[in-house]
């Protein structure tokens, strides 16, 4: 009876070490998932990191670049905008809008997904060709374009955005849970569940959809980054997060003019954005290396 005990207690601990190590093989996977640490700490603490609030406006100091060059301004690290606003402030507060919105985005894309795709691999018939040419009229359209329709049609501002990248982002989720459920539920454990009894609630949410868990949580991962590139490019257009907002991509739509005069100011939004897409990327091919037992190595 010990024995059962210990070995049962030890089995997460061990698979969490199994996990590690095959995420932590890629170095891309661990550097991306540094970088999108210091993200979430810098969006969580910004108010204490930020040098200055991140609307006040310097009039004294319009458009000055960043401290190594010979113009600067001391207390302006990243130098400020055609407003006088401190860049670098701007930037540690955009972190928690585009943090923020990657969450919203793949959390309502996730669950209105995965209900989707529960019921349509679960009943199949008419339910799941009623389902699946929904998704695929969504997925006729290119993403940005359909998003910049809904955002039209709710009107401009950022939850606005938000709804429209969940919308055209669920279909993902929707094809890829119907694939996993139409797998896995003529399987031994599934058919025993029913014989115990187990009704259509308990067979798709609890018996089948959590063996559907890793190819969700690496599509998650990637339609986090799209989430922001699409809420930037919303926001670049004018459609999505709107000024005085420290947004990245409305820091770079009311920047864009100033691109030759004082490049500054659009360049470091759009590292920002890189970069965290970037890291966002690394950590899911490390999540797909470690989840996928046929890309393990042995």
């Amino acid at each position: 009876m010990a024995t059962s005990n210990t070995s049962a207690s030890t089995t997460p601990a061990s698979g969490l070490r199994e996990f590690w190590y095959y995420f932590s093989v890629n170095r891309g996977a661990v550097i991306g998932l540094t970088v999108f640490a210091i993200l979430v700490f810098v969006a969580i603490f910004a108010p204490l990191i930020a040098p200055h609030l991140p609307d006040v406006q310097y009039r004294d100091a319009l458009l000055k670049p960043p401290i190594w060059d010979a113009n600067s301004d001391p207390r302006f690290i990243l130098g400020t905008d055609p407003v006088g606003r401190d860049i670098l402030s701007r930037l540690i507060h955009g972190a928690r809008y585009s943090l923020f919105i990657g969450f919203f985005v793949v959390v309502g894309a996730l669950v209105v997904g995965v209900i989707l795709g529960v019921l349509a691999g679960y009943f199949r018939g008419w339910v799941d060709v009623l389902i699946m040419r929904i998704m695929d009229i969504i997925l006729a359209f290119p993403p940005l374009l359909l998003a910049l329709v809904l955002v039209a049609i709710l009107g401009p501002g950022l939850f606005n955005a938000m709804i429209a990248i969940a919308l055209v982002l669920q279909p993902h989720f929707a094809r890829l849970v119907r694939a996993a459920v139409m797998a896995e539920k003529n399987r031994e454990y599934v058919t025993a569940a029913k014989l115990s009894g187990a009704g259509h609630f308990r067979l798709m949410m609890i018996t089948i959809l959590p063996n559907c868990l890793g190819p969700l949580i690496v599509q998650a991962t990637l339609s986090f980054s799209n989430a922001i590139l699409e809420a930037a490019a919303l926001g670049f257009l004018g459609m999505g997060a709107q000024p005085p907002t420290p947004e990245w991509g409305t820091m770079l739509a009311s920047a864009r003019e100033f691109i030759l005069k004082a490049p500054w100011v659009v360049t470091f939004p759009g590292l920002a954005i890189l970069i965290t897409v970037l890291a966002i990327n690394l950590i899911g091919d490390g999540l797909r290396d470690a989840l996928d037992p046929k890309l393990k190595r042995s």
